[in-house]
């Protein structure tokens, strides 16, 4: 990590989807996918899959708050996910698909329950938000082929079926914070 940048951990679903949206949004530096948020040391992809781990599927987001704000990512992580549905995102069900904040400051705390807070009040969700906000103990890095695979898969139908709709839903309604290349 840089001097000039912070960390938010956020998981909202798929893992793939979430890295999907988060690296093309300009001032983060890198996205990787991972767990986080339970109890076994070292998870495999094999043993978060089973539900046993308690880890969720996240990404870490390295980015330079100077250039995108840690709100402007939560705006982003809520939008892009449904934070309403309790270890579910679409036909994807396990605690592993859990909605979650992991916050590395008590800054992003409270501007994780802000948000929370402001989302509820204006009635955005057809139901209560049940995203979990908890501290990051520990981030382990998921296997390298779950690294930039939708990037590195566009042929793969979830990619198509799942992943793009999420992207495209991204691109248009937050085109201000997209990096510019």
């Amino acid at each position: 990590m840089s001097q000039n940048t912070e960390i938010a951990v956020f998981g909202g679903g798929c893992f793939w989807c979430t890295e999907a949206v988060f690296t093309s949004v300009k001032g983060v530096v890198s996205v990787a996918p991972g767990y986080a948020g339970g109890r076994r040391p070292n998870p495999s992809y094999e043993q978060v899959c089973t539900g046993a781990t308690g880890h969720a599927e996240v990404v870490k987001i390295e980015f330079d708050p100077a250039q995108v704000s840690y709100r402007d990512l939560l705006a982003i992580f809520f939008a892009t996910h449904d934070p309403t549905t309790v270890n579910q995102q679409g036909h994807d069900v396990g605690t592993q698909y859990r909605s979650i904040i992991l916050y590395t400051t008590e800054q992003q705390k409270r501007e994780a329950e802000a948000i929370i807070q402001e989302l509820a009040k204006a009635d955005i969700f057809p139901a209560a938000i049940v995203t979990e906000i908890k501290p990051l103990e520990t981030f382990y890095e998921a296997e390298p082929y779950h690294h930039r695979y939708y990037e590195n898969n566009p042929g793969q139908p979830y990619c198509h079926i799942v992943i793009d709709p999420k992207v495209a839903k991204f691109r248009k309604q937050f085109s201000n914070l997209l990096r510019k290349n």
